[in-house]
């Protein structure tokens, strides 16, 4: 019989599995910290995670180097920790009415800020000599890293500490170029031609109505959001029957009290406003059509399945006592049709790109170049924006076909914007006093983007903004377009909204901007043993089940988001106007790629036969970032397919060539 020790260890093991995938080398160091410090492999994945973003993408790969630098710097943490307790329980032991001793020589009271600012020596004479003790001013620019040390001050802070802190200039940034992840390697990288292309081998549609998005917010009425959430429900409710094919009278109220086993349909919840989900706070929300939109906590102890708030579910089971529902069943939710066309339009495109014989399909110069960003485009401390230059220039030298760019282009988050202290280059010959953020947007962004469509005329570009994004007065999502005339972009650049669902020649391509991923792993709640154990598929799977570009509600916290380089520190999260969540709806067909930029690991995976793409920031915090370069090759149609007539499949998951790139 296995002992608890061995059974604890195992348990540690397989959850490190789930949460980090790592070699076993990596594997044993995770351990050790785990058992070091007491902490849960959750836990730990979080701390990596904001290490991960501390530290920037080349110098926080997971592997033994580096978890031993973790490992360090979480041990430096604890003891500093353990000091700042044992001053405050010194403070405590010398009682309240007790004169500190540091009181007398000007330090900080009760020694509280031991080890983390300076102690301001005292003068004896007078204010002859104030200006010797006092500090330095602080610019704007520099307000995010106000506990930092004077530069002609001795650094408090360990050498982890320095590396976290410290910015990797662009020009120095490690393997520039360097692919670290592939999907479909069997297919051969885009060949650029010697010169670009004649005529645009894009033709871009929207699939999205983009004038809906164009109402005005902070204008929501409460009874037009609960309708809309009301709603939704009462639609999975009719899909999930005709799926089944249950009868009517197989659904019933899950809070009232009935010992007949029933089928409920409603919306996954939390027993406390501002509590995390947990197994034992999951409670279910009706519908006011066939359950007075009355709440009823769930039993899933006899179930495994994940579970978010603002899911949709439809369950099995039993409501005998009247105070809890017990669930035997969690029904599968029907997927959406994916996106077909009829073959004739299949062949048109395909002469577009000049696939008209047998050999064609598979060379590389006949398929798709599409490039793939997601801000932000610089780093904290500049506005340079070498980034999204370096990324012009790639999109430049290989006559891609499409670039992508996601938002934010101008973040509200970077520290030197949120300031207003705008650093606009000499040759731009306008005043600093006077330049508008119009004015620096149009300098910074648009003149790059002008200079690469110029060189490459056959260019399609296409622009999402993101609730950060300053130059968009839309700041809730759904959110609308970028004002492009105003901004000074290329005519060859289009302003779409966000989120968006858009046609890039047959392939259905939807795109939302905002972080669903980053939220759902915060907030996902697993029951039993998960179908699917890797997180980087399940999250994208929990939005293409639902059908919906942002099913979790009510969004994260602000408070609980990475934090931000600005003075404040608080991310602008999630501003959800729920009157209109109807317009992040998948409404037709599962598309055939889903664009969802997110904090969590840059990624490419093929979920429910969607392509998934995650192209990671093309710049951190502190470094240098990533971007996704995609081959997509004609469809090849069969003899069978073409005499038939009927729709066809894009199969976009066989034939597409996904790259994350270093920038």
């Amino acid at each position: 019989m296995p002992s608890k020790k061995s059974e604890s260890k195992s348990s540690i093991g397989d959850e490190l599995d789930e949460w980090f995938v790592p070699h076993p080398e990596v594997k044993i160091e995770l351990e050790s910290i785990c058992r070091l410090h007491s902490i849960p492999p959750e836990e730990l994945f979080y701390k990596w995670e904001s290490y991960h973003m501390r530290m920037g993408q080349e110098r926080a790969i997971l592997d033994v180097p580096t978890v031993r630098e973790f490992k360090k710097e979480l041990q430096e943490t604890v003891e500093r920790e353990a000091r700042t307790k044992s001053h405050m329980r010194s403070a405590d032991r010398r009682g309240a009415y007790a004169t500190p001793r540091n009181a007398a020589k000007g330090g900080d009271v009760f020694g509280m800020l031991d080890g983390i600012t300076p102690v301001q020596q005292s003068s004896s004479v007078g204010n002859k000599r104030k200006s010797d003790f006092e500090t330095p001013s602080i610019s704007k620019s520099s307000k995010a890293h106000a506990t930092s040390s004077p530069n002609d001050g001795k650094s408090l802070s360990t050498p982890t500490e320095q590396a976290g802190n410290q910015s990797v200039s662009f020009a120095a940034r490690q393997k520039p170029g360097q692919i670290i992840e592939t999907l479909n390697g069997h297919l051969d990288i885009h060949n650029p031609p010697i010169a670009p292309h004649p005529e645009p081998r894009v033709k871009l549609t929207a699939n999205t109505d983009l004038k809906k998005f164009r109402y005005r917010p902070m204008a929501m009425h409460l009874s037009e959001a609960s309708e809309v959430l009301d709603d939704r429900i009462d639609e999975f409710q009719s899909l999930i029957q005709s799926h089944h094919g249950l009868d009517d009278s197989a659904f019933g109220n899950a809070a009232a009290q009935n010992t007949n086993e029933i089928v409920a349909v409603g919306r996954i919840a939390s027993d406390s406003p501002g509590g995390k989900l947990n197994a034992a706070s999951i409670v279910f929300e009706t519908s006011r059509r066939t359950g007075a939109g009355l709440r009823v906590p769930l039993k899933v102890v006899s179930v495994s399945y994940q579970f978010f708030p603002g899911q949709i579910l439809a369950v099995r089971g039993i409501n005998a006592s009247g105070e809890y529902f017990s669930v035997s069943e969690v029904l599968d939710v029907p997927l959406l049709a994916s996106a077909a066309s009829q073959p004739s339009t299949l062949e048109t495109f395909n002469e577009r790109l000049g696939a008209t014989e047998e050999g064609d399909y598979r060379v590389s110069s006949k398929a798709l170049n599409i490039i793939v960003a997601s801000g932000p485009y610089t780093a904290d401390d500049n506005l340079a924006f070498e980034p999204l230059q370096a990324l012009c220039q790639k999109a430049e030298e290989t006559y891609a076909d499409m670039l992508i760019l996601i938002g934010p282009l101008f973040d509200t988050e970077h520290p030197l914007l949120a300031s207003g202290d705008l650093d606009l280059p000499d040759d731009c010959n306008i005043e600093p006093d006077r330049a508008t953020l119009a004015d620096a947007f149009r300098v910074l962004i648009a003149k790059p983007l002008q200079a690469l469509a110029q060189a490459v005329p056959s260019i399609t570009i296409v622009c999402i903004p993101s609730t950060r994004d300053l130059m968009n007065k839309h700041v809730s999502w759904p959110q609308d377009n970028l004002p492009g005339k105003k901004l000074g972009l290329p005519k060859q650049a289009k302003m779409v909204s966000n989120p968006v669902t858009v046609s890039i020649n047959e392939t259905v391509v939807a795109i939302s901007a905002q972080d669903i991923l980053y939220e759902l792993r915060r907030e996902e709640v697993v029951v039993g043993k998960p179908k699917e154990s890797n997180m980087l598929a399940r999250l994208p799977r929990h939005v293409i089940q639902q059908r919906h570009f942002f099913p979790l509600y009510p969004p994260v916290e602000r408070a609980i988001l990475p934090k931000t380089g600005t003075e404040e520190g608080i991310a602008t999260g999630t501003p959800i106007d729920a009157s209109y969540l109807k317009l992040g709806e998948w409404l037709e067909a599962r598309p055939d790629m889903l664009i969802q930029p997110s904090a969590l690991p840059q990624f490419a995976k093929v979920v429910e036969n969607v392509l998934v793409v995650n192209p990671g920031p093309l710049s951190k915090r502190k470094g240098a970032g990533t971007y996704a370069q995609l081959t997509i090759y004609p469809r090849k149609l069969s003899v069978e397919e073409r005499n038939k007539g009927a729709l066809v499949g894009h199969k976009l998951f066989e034939r597409a060539r996904v790259d994350v790139v270093r920038i």
